[in-house]
């Protein structure tokens, strides 16, 4: 069968298909197409006469050729049925192919007339997440006996599953494995398309206060969380299991956004629920505006209130403020720009017949000077929510390279001091690793 393909000329662009029968008639209308429109736009008997001659020529010859490849087959083992020559109109030439000739999903086909074409590496991701692994090393140098760090150890390794769940909804899974085991750190499903132009997430999600409790450590510009957030909303910062919703409101001058979440109530060193009543409540209100072409400004205020384990009743509220400047000059973007950011945090921490005021911020630049270089500084100062008599101070300076978009390598000079009278001068170190395809974050 092949040595009988082979024996026939194939036309450039036309692809021989296996049965002869067909290769016979796509190859004489393909001859005929090709030979018909050149004749076509004259109207004289004489060209009409030559064209009908050339046709004439044309079935000769491929009766001929027909005849070779029945007896070509025929001298093969087991033999074939003959074939039927194809018939061509008496007249008029055959029009050109139309566009029902074409096979399903190829490049020609106005539509899909048969199955859909699957593309390399496309079939397994239709049931398929987008997974993703983030390594976070970490190594300490220096002296600090309030806070010890190990000198070298693997912090957190981060994976991540996203997918749209189908066209109302998508989910996200944050799983982080450390020294202490695994942990859901956060793990929701956002519905984008609610009626009356309502987000809503329902999960574990990382409470929408202020901006660093929202973001993932590899995020940071800093190896470290900073104190504020560390004295007045936890060691992990404020994660639980609750119902987020948001909404944009309309306005002419800004971007601005309004969410309130509720939560079970449970954050380690910050919340506890015993009863299930006891819950904890966010109101977070977001502002937005372009300053420029490469300059914008973001501003934000948080509340959070929830019970504590200082008895039945007793309650612990924060607000918060913070601000963020992004500078990035559109024509020199890959190799400057800036970031400033602050946040501010009150809290109130009722400890039976008493009460505790406690008042942290932090404030931070880095700034792009180079393709892959960054610097940056930090200052932060806080009091302690369970004895703000004790305040803390801190400030670093960190230098930042980035081999490629998928890792980074950190060092930060980090020197503070406790409340309790103690100086620690420390050098940290980071290395941030990723495989996968991590979604975006929030901006």
């Amino acid at each position: 069968m092949d040595l009988a393909r082979r024996s026939l000329p194939r036309p450039r662009g036309i692809e021989m298909p296996r049965s002869p029968l067909v290769a016979v008639a796509v190859l004489t209308a393909a001859m005929v197409g090709r030979a018909a429109p050149v004749r076509a736009q004259a109207a004289g008997p004489e060209q009409i006469e030559a064209l009908r001659r050339e046709l004439a020529q044309l079935r000769a010859e491929y009766t001929e050729r027909l005849a070779a490849l029945e007896a070509r087959i025929a001298a093969l083992p087991g033999g074939a049925a003959p074939l039927e020559a194809p018939t061509l109109p008496p007249e008029a030439p055959a029009e050109p192919a139309t566009a029902a000739e074409v096979p399903p999903g190829s490049a020609g086909a106005g539509g899909p007339a048969g199955p859909l074409p699957v593309y390399g590496g496309m079939g397994s991701k239709v049931f398929n997440p987008d997974i993703a692994v983030i390594g976070n090393f970490l190594g300490a140098t220096g002296r600090n006996d309030v806070d010890p760090t190990p000198s070298l150890g693997m912090e957190e390794a981060e994976a991540s599953f996203q997918a749209i769940v189908d066209p109302y909804a998508r989910a996200d899974f944050f799983v982080a494995f450390g020294p202490d085991g695994a942990e859901l750190e956060e793990g929701f499903i956002t519905f984008p398309t609610l009626p009356g132009g309502f987000l809503m997430k329902v999960g574990k999600i990382k409470g929408a206060f202020g901006k660093i409790n929202t973001q993932h450590p590899h995020v940071w510009s800093w190896t470290d969380r900073p104190l504020v957030n560390l004295n007045l909303l936890g060691e992990e910062g404020f994660a639980d299991s609750g119902i987020s919703l948001s909404r944009l409101v309309p306005n002419p001058w800004l971007f601005l956004e309004a969410t309130g979440e509720v939560y079970r109530g449970e954050s380690e060193g910050l919340f506890a629920a015993p009863r299930r009543r006891d819950l904890a409540y966010l109101g977070h209100l977001r502002a937005y505006r372009d300053l420029g072409e490469s300059t914008n400004v973001e501003v934000g205020g948080s509340f959070l209130r929830g019970h504590n384990d200082q008895g039945p009743g007793s309650t612990t509220r924060l607000w918060g403020v913070d601000a963020t400047l992004r500078w990035r000059p559109l024509r020199r973007a890959i190799y400057h720009r800036f970031l400033a950011r602050t946040e501010l945090m009150w809290s109130r921490r009722e400890l039976g017949d008493s009460a505790a005021d406690a008042f942290g911020f932090y404030v931070s630049g880095d700034y792009q000077f180079a393709r892959r270089w960054f610097v940056g500084g930090r200052f932060d100062q806080s009091e302690r929510a369970d004895d703000p008599s004790r305040r803390d101070r801190a400030g670093s300076v960190v230098l930042t390279f980035w081999p490629s978009e998928f890792s980074q390598v950190r060092g930060q000079l980090r020197r503070t001091r406790y409340g309790e009278g103690t100086t620690a001068n420390e050098l940290l170190f980071q290395f941030l690793f990723s495989i996968g395809a991590h979604g975006a974050h929030v901006f």
